[in-house]
């Protein structure tokens, strides 16, 4: 193989198959196409405007580009694997196109500093595309959670039986979840919004360039302000798969449960055929495989989190060709984490919630035996370690007659405690236990109404 014609002034052969195969990496970083010529026009305009090339030769450059842009937006234009990167091979083409002026873009910038811009001005847009699909997944379950405020259901705690909820409130609970994540990209697009360009490969440059100028035309609150940071920092990018990694771990919680709710067993909610698949031998099945593709994305996330943390453990400042490999782990955890965020939007406003399956879960494990207990507390002024005894006591004689709190006769109560009366029963029914949860935040139908006002103002 020839010099690279690009930096091959220092070296008089050109690298062996082995090293252009490791070294290569535009077959991924082709992806960061669009952030490039954002920048490269930038950069260009910035120096003509400082005397530093002639606009003749800026204005040739930014034509040229704009072809690049139709070639690549057509899949005419060739990436050459030889050429290593996006960024040369675009700045290969654009010397096809437009001769030796194209060789005065790169004044004053180095593949350093034009890499960390384009990553992070695709990092932030993946900050952005997070929001928007967190923010329709959002409005699925609240919608959800408007049509079901008196829908009973079990609340769990350890898989088992705990206390009555409303489908609404347990809806609820992950659109605070997901209110949480919003914040997360929010925040880590605010910090990462500095510009590197400028910085040149470590030290800046003697170029009287405007990095202000060019920070703010590519949308950057300012410049960063310490040319070896610029280029050797990656915590940006930690920072978004930190944020995926959590959002991904909400997803699987909410994947999981559906998959429960699904089963035959549970049956809480059906989910359409959009979002299931059949069996290729046994005809009955309808399986939330959507549902189980986001639960196991979550690995894909994680992982990429894991990877690009141990690349960026060792490395002394500034740049290090291991940053080559921070694209691909944070190109597929974006991906995994679009592709779920859409199909768990998808599958919440699709379900159909079985309101009478919830209820009967409900009804059977003995999920009132709490408000016994307050009972116990509030009207008979008994140690709460006492009447929590007492209850269990009362719910293991009802487990013996096979019926619930409700149904089990008042002498069989007075047996365990003399001082329980027939007002028991008021406060036994799954009705009254979610109606008693009034402290805020709670599940009372009244509280989750106001939740739901809150979030319908806040999601507008």
């Amino acid at each position: 193989m020839g010099t690279n014609k690009m930096w091959g002034g220092r070296f008089g052969e050109g690298p062996a198959q082995i090293m252009a195969e490791i070294n290569a990496s535009v077959d991924f970083d082709k992806r960061l196409a669009a952030q490039d010529l954002a920048g490269s026009r930038t950069h260009a305009r910035m120096l003509a405007d400082q005397g530093i090339i002639t606009q003749a030769d800026a204005a040739s450059i930014l034509k040229g580009l704009d072809q690049i842009e139709g070639e690549i937006a057509d899949s005419s234009f060739i990436f050459k694997r030889e050429l290593e990167d996006i960024h040369l091979n675009i700045e290969s083409r654009l010397a096809d196109i437009i001769g030796p002026a194209a060789g005065r873009l790169h004044t004053a910038r180095s593949r350093n500093d034009q890499v960390a811009t384009d990553f992070r001005l695709w990092v932030r847009e993946a900050c952005t595309r997070a929001d928007a699909g967190l923010l329709a997944l959002q409005r699925a379950l609240l919608k959800q959670a408007a049509a079901h405020t008196d829908t009973i259901m079990p609340g769990f705690t350890h898989m088992q039986p705990a206390q009555p909820v409303s489908f609404a409130h347990h809806c609820l609970a992950y659109v605070e979840m997901f209110a949480r994540d919003r914040g997360r990209f929010t925040d880590a697009a605010k910090r990462m919004n500095e510009s590197p360009l400028g910085a040149a490969a470590l030290a800046g440059t003697p170029f009287k360039i405007d990095r202000d100028k060019t920070a703010k035309a590519l949308g950057f609150d300012h410049p960063a302000r310490n040319s070896l940071d610029a280029v050797a920092s990656r915590d940006f990018a930690l920072e978004y798969l930190s944020a995926a990694s959590i959002a991904s771990v909400h997803l699987s919680r909410l994947a999981e449960e559906i998959v429960i709710w699904m089963t035959p067993a549970f049956g809480f909610i059906t989910l359409s055929d959009a979002f299931t698949t059949g069996s290729s031998i046994m005809p009955q099945k309808r399986n939330p495989d959507a549902a189980e593709l986001v639960r196991a994305k979550t690995g894909r996330v994680l992982g990429s989190f894991v990877t690009l943390t141990t690349v960026m453990k060792g490395l002394a400042l500034a740049y290090a060709k291991d940053l080559q490999e921070d694209k691909e782990a944070l190109f597929s955890a974006a991906d995994a984490l679009d592709l779920s965020l859409a199909a768990m939007a998808g599958m919440a406003a699709d379900l159909k919630a079985n309101p009478a399956k919830m209820r009967a879960a409900a009804e059977a494990g003995y999920p009132t035996a709490t408000d016994l207990a307050d009972w116990l507390v509030s009207k008979l002024n008994k140690p709460f370690r006492e009447a929590h005894h007492i209850a269990g006591s009362i719910v293991k004689r009802a487990e013996e007659k096979g019926v619930t709190l409700e149904k089990l006769p008042l002498a069989d109560m007075q047996k365990v405690e003399p001082g329980i009366t027939s007002e028991i029963v008021t406060v036994l029914s799954l009705e009254a236990s979610l109606n008693s949860r009034t402290s805020f935040g709670g599940t009372a139908p009244l509280r989750v109404r106001e939740q739901i006002s809150f979030w319908q103002e806040r999601l507008k």
